[in-house]
């Protein structure tokens, strides 16, 4: 990424967030191994173009046999008619994310950020507050995230996304013929 732009500030702001509830929380939930969020998606994650471009660099990394089984995973989830659904990028061994230096913003906040209308959607997290152990917690504002996101652009589908790069990149170019 280009040093200073948009989307490495924002990422810097949240990393500054829940960097700062972990350290006041050492027994905070949201941790490496912990995937409960990721396998109950309510939507199929929806990107900006500048957290899709960085996601990218993060996938091309991947062996094409690996690559080749994500995009399975992202086109099967793009036909999926139910909900909840699990991430393609999850590595369902170790339970952790394939690309988590490159994860998208609403997985960042995830945990860390409450959204006035719509709570913190982590509901192990929810019981913690409804109990009171968590009434310290300076929580992350997800509408003032949501802002920052449209001021870089439109979202769309990780599905999507993931279709229009795929299809170019996994395909191996035709070998020439003989005699051209």
């Amino acid at each position: 990424m280009q040093p200073d732009n948009p989307l490495d500030r924002l990422h810097t702001d949240i990393e500054s967030r829940v960097q700062s509830i972990r350290e006041n929380r050492p027994d905070w939930l949201c941790a490496k191994g912990c995937s409960h969020c990721c396998r109950r998606l309510a939507e199929i994650p929806q990107l900006t173009a500048p957290e899709w471009d960085l996601l990218r660099e993060g996938l091309t990394a991947f062996p094409p046999e690996q690559l080749h089984a994500i995009s399975r995973d992202v086109a099967a989830l793009a036909h999926q008619p139910s909900r909840p659904v699990t991430c393609p990028l999850l590595d369902e061994t170790t339970n952790a994310c394939r690309v988590y230096a490159q994860r998208p913003v609403a997985c960042r906040t995830y945990g860390f950020y409450v959204q006035r209308d719509l709570g913190l959607y982590c509901h192990d997290i929810e019981s913690r507050v409804d109990a009171g152990t968590l009434a310290e917690v300076v929580w992350g504002n997800h509408d003032a995230i949501d802002r920052r996101l449209a001021g870089l652009g439109q979202s769309r589908a990780l599905t999507e996304w993931f279709d229009g790069w795929a299809i170019v990149r996994l395909i191996p170019p035709t070998p020439a013929l003989p005699g051209q």
